[in-house]
């Protein structure tokens, strides 16, 4: 309902580039225009394909690390992930955003992770056994909360910049609405949204069932009204902003978990200052927190399909209706694809270590779980196989489903760790507000994007270095057009080609890790022909996928003048 309102104002906004719903629209243009266009999409679905073929069957590494000791301190050097996605989602936003998003990854692991790093063990580097761990640790747990910090400014700086636009947009909701009840003309078909009349109440109606459900958490009718308000207006807000930075970066690399922490800080805190403790108040907290997050991840996905269908001329309100079925039909299954995702994990690590026990002759286990009570308890290896699989997974100690190495979901455990952190007072809050000042500072600077460098600082810097190389790419193509000056039509026909050659790597990825992920679920092993594939055969693929990027425009445009 809040995307209905916000549809105007942001894909109506030339600034912001859509990366994802552009290739998407260019998927679908293709297939319109007979096979001259298709085949660079489809050279580059299977050119991405090919090659996270490679990393998957580890020819090629997904990446490559090295730790570097420089007197008492230490560097962790990192190349970009052998991604083909990444790099079509860095050419299609150019070299700029990119080298923006980039950025804040460098401020992140080129400054602040070795200098902190530095004062905790310079005293005593000797101490620590794995550098590579440690510095991950720290990127984790301490500069990931500054970055938070950061993006919470920058969230609020997005929506001030945007206040012109908003208010605008509201205001063209409301004057449409006026136009329709009093029969002032008819919109056009591509400029019809659902009736504002019906998203409002829509909206009233939620928060007041979401009241309902944070009182069944609570206990307490008031927390449970604050905290039903304090989700209605975050819910709008990062609906707008996750459209924003959808329009940026692309829906893959929108920072979800960073917006719903952000939120779940704000809600921690007034629960607390409302008295609020315990299980309830955690649960309240990540109520709030869910509801945000998925409010967040929804309104990416349904400004990107949006985004497309406005550059292909479809009528809004009907992809609305589609989009607001499509949630429902997910909602509506979730639960038993997690229950099966979760549980099938448990049974694979759990029949593992069972196996391996009996293998070894082992006939009696004493309980390795958290449960106190159960502490020195022994088991038989044949009780344990004829009880429920989480009852096996708790006595093993086998930690699997989701949180272990297969389903490890870092960004919930993160969610449920800041949440009892601040209710049970453990939070180091100074981290985040170091962050605020941070995103200050940066806007004080004048800096183009805050909110895109502290998304740079919170996200792999793996992942931002893949999506700056692939806007180096792209600007070694820009660069190689100027120089030749190509003008007119043949510069549309280059930069057209490349979109739909950077499209197909970002599908073609998508669809063979489909493929690969449904057979990690039927656990069906697939061999590897290395162990520890070299990194330069990666780097080989990276300049021919770059070749490939930049040629193939370039020769294109030259047969087609």
């Amino acid at each position: 309902m809040f995307v209905t309102i916000l549809r105007r104002v942001l894909v109506e906004d030339a600034e912001l580039p859509f990366p994802e719903s552009i290739a998407a629209a260019e998927i679908h243009k293709s297939g319109q225009q007979g096979t001259q266009n298709s085949r660079y999409l489809f050279a580059g679905m299977g050119l991405g394909a090919f090659f996270n073929a490679l990393v998957e069957f580890k020819i090629i590494a997904l990446g490559w690390h090295k730790i570097v000791s420089l007197t008492k301190g230490t560097l962790l050097l990192r190349a970009p992930a052998m991604n083909p996605a990444f790099f079509g989602v860095g050419y299609i936003i150019g070299p700029k955003l990119s080298a923006i998003n980039f950025s804040g990854g460098v401020l992140a692991w080129g400054l602040l992770t070795p200098l902190i790093t530095y004062y905790i063990h310079r005293d005593n580097p000797g101490a620590v056994t794995d550098w590579t761990a440690e510095m991950m640790y720290i990127w984790r747990n301490i500069v990931r909360y500054i970055a938070i910090g950061g993006m919470l400014v920058g969230a609020f700086y997005t929506l001030y910049r945007m206040r012109s636009s908003l208010f605008s947009g509201i205001s063209r909701s409301f004057a449409y609405l006026r136009k329709s009840t009093q029969g002032d003309g008819e919109l056009l078909r591509t400029e019809r949204d659902i009736s504002i009349r019906y998203a409002l109440p829509a909206i009233g109606v939620i928060t007041i069932l979401m009241a309902f459900i944070f009182g069944y958490f609570t206990g307490d009718a008031l927390p449970a009204s604050v905290a039903a308000i304090v989700m209605l207006f975050f819910g709008f807000v990062f609906a707008a902003v996750s459209g924003y930075l959808v329009g940026i970066i692309g829906v893959s690399n929108n920072p979800t978990s960073g917006l719903t922490v952000s939120v779940l800080i704000v809600v921690a805190f007034l629960m607390v200052g409302m008295g609020m403790q315990g299980e309830a108040a955690i649960a309240a907290v990540l109520g709030v927190a869910a509801f945000t997050c998925t409010s967040v991840s929804v309104a990416g996905e349904m400004m990107q399909d949006l985004k497309a269908g406005h550059i292909l001329g479809c009528t809004p309100w009907k992809m609305q209706l589609g989009d607001i079925f499509s949630v429902t039909a997910a909602a509506s299954v979730m639960f038993f694809i997690l229950t099966l995702l979760h549980l099938g994990d448990v049974k694979r690590v759990v029949g593992a270590e069972l196996d391996n026990l009996e293998s070894q002759q082992v006939t009696s286990v004493v309980y390795k779980g958290t449960n106190a009570e159960l502490s020195g308890k022994s088991y038989s290896v044949a009780e344990i196989r004829a009880m429920e699989p989480e009852q096996q997974n708790d006595i093993l100690g086998t930690q699997a489903g989701f949180g272990s190495e297969k389903l490890a979901a870092p960004q919930a455990s993160l969610m449920a760790v800041v949440a009892r952190g601040i209710v049970e007072a453990k939070t180091e809050l100074i981290l985040i507000i170091v962050g605020m000042f941070m995103g200050i500072a940066l806007i004080m600077m004048q800096i183009k994007s805050p909110m895109l460098i502290s998304v740079g600082m919170y996200l792999p810097i793996d992942t931002t270095f893949a999506i700056f190389v692939g806007g180096l790419m792209k600007g070694l193509l820009d660069r190689i057009a100027a120089k030749r000056k190509i003008e007119g039509k043949a510069k549309e026909s280059i930069d057209n080609i490349g979109v739909l050659l950077a499209s197909g790597l970002i599908a073609g990825e998508a669809l063979l890790g489909l493929l690969f992920a449904g057979l990690a679920f039927a656990e069906i092993k697939i061999f590897h022909i290395f162990e520890s594939p070299w990194y330069l055969a990666s780097l080989i693929c990276i300049g021919l996928l770059g070749l490939f990027l930049v040629h193939t425009p370039l020769s294109a445009a030259r047969k087609t003048s």
